[in-house]
């Protein structure tokens, strides 16, 4: 059976991602930090035995490497990097930046999906669909970026797209795709209630798009529902 493993599966996307493919039969490797805490994952896996839940906290790049170690024998078709902080607030904007908070943001929401796509290249070469997929944000679009703010966020989300990019181009001669998403304004514990769409709805659009996607897509920037995004 096909693979894919999801950091952040504790909540909001990663959590149904999760449910949507363990629902089609797929083996899911659902990693977060405290998997004795996550009570939504814990009642899923009851119910679909096909997750394996293991601990991972991305910000800890030893622990990406004694888990790709783990699974060194492993096949993994999809590789989602989910996990991501929004560490911009009131107190720590433009005049009293927080510059350790901002290295932060740039650790788990930049080079952390690098180092999983570094650590796990083997598995993913082992694969069937060779697919490395990042949850970005259109707040990591310059050309969109019209009221400013969330400088830590925006920044690090731009960075994402910017490594991406490149890393598409340096895997595709190995048969390694990648995907950038906007998830749209999604109802989590991040978007908040007065978003838009919710994790479902989401979760089900970025799902069809990586099932149809093919090697000319690698390194594009898209929404949920497929429609190109602004770098």
């Amino acid at each position: 059976m096909p693979t894919v493993l999801i950091t952040g599966a504790n909540r909001g996307l990663g959590l149904e991602f999760c449910r949507q493919y363990a629902g089609k039969d797929w083996d899911v490797i659902a990693c977060c930090r405290n998997p004795a805490q996550a009570g939504e994952l814990s009642v899923l896996r009851q119910h679909h035995n096909k997750i394996q839940v293991e601990a991972l906290d991305v910000a800890h790049f030893d622990q990406i490497d004694t888990l790709s170690k783990k699974l060194s024998g492993l096949g993994i078709d999809i590789l989602i990097n989910n996990a991501g902080v929004y560490d911009d607030n009131r107190n720590n904007s433009f005049g009293q930046l927080d510059y350790q908070t901002w290295s932060h943001s740039l650790l788990i929401n930049t080079q952390a999906p690098m180092k999983m796509a570094e650590a796990f290249l083997p598995q993913l070469k082992r694969g069937s669909k060779k697919l490395v997929v990042n949850i970005s944000s259109l707040m990591g679009s310059l050309a969109d970026n019209n009221s400013g703010g969330s400088i830590m966020y925006r920044s690090s989300k731009a960075a994402l797209n910017a490594a991406m990019l490149s890393l598409s181009i340096d895997l595709k001669g190995q048969g390694i795709g990648v995907l950038i998403f906007h998830p749209g304004w999604v109802q989590t514990d991040m978007g908040g209630a007065n978003a838009l769409i919710d994790s479902k709805t989401s979760v089900s659009g970025m799902c069809e798009v990586i099932e149809q996607f093919t090697s000319a897509q690698s390194g594009a920037f898209v929404k949920y529902d497929g429609k190109t995004m602004p770098w």
